[in-house]
């Protein structure tokens, strides 16, 4: 099943717009703590989580059947998106920044020679972090200000058919929140492209944060025509981009929404620099992968550990057939002395 997040900042909502029926989530006005999010979408994946996580909104489901994909797009700027009807709902407390990096790491631990797809983008701040195949499926994503920014004037651009309203191609604000738009409906293209990675057996994730809202709401205020246009804007993109996700792995995946107005403390994380050369990092590290000990250990291990098991076999049977043996029958030794003894 799929899993898509938003994460906004404000009254701070959490809600889930798709989910399969294998991970079930209870209609109810249950909050859930800011930094516990992770957790959730750990346990719709299957996943265990170093803290029991007693949250009645999430239910046991299915353990057989468990989602293939994971995406969350955290919104900044506003505490409540008008999203539909047919979505749940939570209250988030302590809205406190989190990130995905728990499941990222669940997903390497037990998937690592599939290399599964995972992305984790923070357009407007320029930070991004790829894993496994998803180094080559988003090889063409736009990630840098400079790049997003050329992307929205191609032909094909989400430009050509979005009614911008009140905002416009002249503002860097209004072209900063437009650009993460473009982005969203990129990554579903560009995966469209490779659908058989959305059918192999290891689950993806995809981390999104958008800031670009926000922006517009500081450039021309909450009330300004601006920002409500963009707001409708951004949950139409979202829940386009979220059907679109949904459909691309087949139903089996979950939608999630956070809407934040604003987090209490900063995120302090290590992020691998967009600017960082692909090829440098695929030759140092082809799998992008923190474990402490190389990506041959498995190789390495096999090779000493039959070695051993080998030798321990030879040397019991050796050492049997020595215990066994009859000196005056089966040593040459013994035999060409006894025969010697005859002649003389």
């Amino acid at each position: 099943s799929f899993l898509l997040c938003f994460s906004g900042v404000c009254s701070d909502e959490f809600s889930i717009l798709r989910s399969p029926q294998s991970v079930v989530f209870r209609a109810g006005s249950w909050p859930i703590p800011g930094e516990r999010i992770p957790d959730v979408a750990a346990l719709s994946m299957g996943f265990s989580v170093e803290e029991d996580l007693s949250w009645p909104g999430l239910a046991v489901g299915d353990l057989f059947h468990r989602p293939r994909a994971t995406v969350l797009v955290t919104v900044k700027g506003v505490d409540k998106l008008m999203l539909p009807v047919k979505g749940i709902s939570y209250p988030i407390e302590n809205a406190v920044p989190f990130s995905l990096d728990s499941v990222a790491n669940a997903i390497h631990t037990l998937f690592s020679e599939e290399t599964p797809v995972v992305l984790q983008l923070a357009p407007s701040e320029e930070r991004v972090y790829m894993v496994g195949k998803a180094n080559s499926v988003f090889e063409d994503l736009s990630v840098t200000l400079r790049q997003l920014r050329n992307r929205l004037f191609q032909d094909n651009s989400i430009l050509s058919s979005l009614p911008l309203n009140s905002l416009s191609r002249n503002n860097e604000v209004d072209l900063l929140f437009l650009s993460e738009l473009q982005v969203l409906h990129d990554i579903a293209s560009l995966l469209s492209r490779h659908k058989h990675l959305a059918k192999d057996h290891s689950p993806d994730l995809y981390s999104l944060e958008l800031s670009g809202l926000e922006e517009v709401g500081k450039r021309y205020g909450e009330d300004s025509q601006q920002f409500k246009d963009a707001s409708q804007i951004l949950v139409d993109s979202l829940q386009k981009f979220a059907d679109e996700m949904f459909n691309l792995y087949s139903g089996n995946a979950v939608v999630e929404v956070v809407a934040v107005k604003t987090f209490n403390s900063p995120l302090t994380r290590k992020t691998r620099s967009i600017l960082q050369s692909s090829s440098q990092s695929e030759t140092e590290n082809p799998y992008n992968l923190a474990y402490p000990y190389n990506y041959n250990y498995s190789v390495i291990f096999n090779i000493i550990l039959w070695m051993m098991i080998g030798l321990a076999l030879a040397v019991i049977v050796i050492s049997y057939n020595l215990w066994n043996m009859d000196p005056g029958y089966d040593s040459i030794i013994y035999r060409m002395t006894n025969q010697k003894i005859r002649m003389d």
